[in-house]
């Protein structure tokens, strides 16, 4: 399966991007939405999207309403990783398409739990 990690951290990029090796995925990086965007285009194939809310550029909601808006990418699953704690963030963003969401920090057994409910662990 290939991931994709879109943050502005480089430091989370790496953390998450590693859990996601052991996991048996591969991993693509990206520091903003709209380079998150770009490498969707350059890679079609990705299957999963683990997507901070506060970047520059473009934020992670906006990536998110603009990968929900085009057909091909619809299918993508994508799991907001992030700090934004507020009801009323975690609803806009599930409103807009997120698959699921998970609260930063986070450890490698609360990410596995949360893609065993998007069914996306590799057999």
């Amino acid at each position: 399966m290939l991931a994709l990690v879109i943050d502005d951290s480089r430091t989370a990029r790496l953390v998450i991007g590693n859990m996601l090796r052991e996991l048996g995925m591969e991993v693509l990086s990206a520091a903003n939405g709209v380079e998150g965007l770009a490498q969707l285009d350059r890679n079609p194939d990705v299957e999963l999207i683990l997507l901070d809310w506060n970047m520059p550029e473009m934020n992670g909601l906006d990536f998110l309403k603009t990968v929900r808006s085009r057909e091909a990418y619809r299918h993508i699953r994508i799991l907001m990783a992030t700090s934004e704690a507020h009801t009323n963030q975690v609803n806009e963003a599930l409103c807009a398409g997120a698959s699921e969401y998970l609260m930063k920090p986070f450890n490698k057994d609360i990410l596995v739990a949360k893609l065993n409910l998007l069914d996306v662990i590799p057999e």
